[in-house]
């Protein structure tokens, strides 16, 4: 598995109801794309539950590796780099996967904290897998805790049907061809 995180930061008078038409336009274009276990467009709006600016984000999680990278050279991110340029497009290894319930998804929640050297990362596997099952009983659909080794930073993606943390994403569309998989 692989996670995969772009994000374009727009313009503070950009038209955001731009991002929900191409978000509806071609959200269900995903929904059935083989090796992808889910894929959430997310946007932000300035002002808005704790946004400093607007932004329109795509987070990936890939059941294959094989089918990111395909993604990286096909025409669906050939559409991304023609409207909005070329990304800085973050990965991550993903220490933990849980997904409980398939309800409409409304929010995405981004943290981040630094691992700390000397850090038992067996240990900080096991304590994610258990923060996102105590995350999916207290209400979140799913939970990745993901490492990215080069930075030694995890960053936890909550995928909820409710707000909650501030600040959240918009969940716009959520694309979950391998939710199966995940559940």
């Amino acid at each position: 598995m692989l996670v995969m995180r772009y994000v374009h930061r727009l313009p503070a008078d950009y038209v955001m109801d731009h991002i929900r038409a191409r978000v509806a336009a071609r959200g269900p274009l995903w929904d059935d794309t083989p090796g992808l276990g889910i894929k959430v467009f997310s946007a932000t709006e300035r002002g808005r539950r704790g946004a400093p600016g607007n932004t329109y984000a795509s987070t990936y999680l890939w059941l294959d590796p094989a089918a990111a990278a395909g993604f990286l050279t096909d025409a669906r991110f050939g559409a991304v780099t023609d409207a909005f340029g070329r990304p800085r497009v973050e990965t991550w290894l993903p220490l933990s996967v849980v997904a409980g319930r398939r309800e409409a998804a409304r929010f995405l929640h981004c943290e981040t904290v630094a691992v700390e050297p000397g850090a038992d990362l067996g240990r900080l596997r096991t304590a994610e897998a258990d923060h996102g099952r105590a995350a999916l009983a207290e209400g979140a659909l799913a939970v990745v805790s993901a490492l990215d080794p080069a930075g030694w930073r995890l960053t936890r993606f909550v995928l909820s049907a409710q707000a909650g943390q501030e600040p959240s994403e918009d969940a716009l569309h959520l694309s979950a061809p391998g939710w199966a998989h995940l559940a």
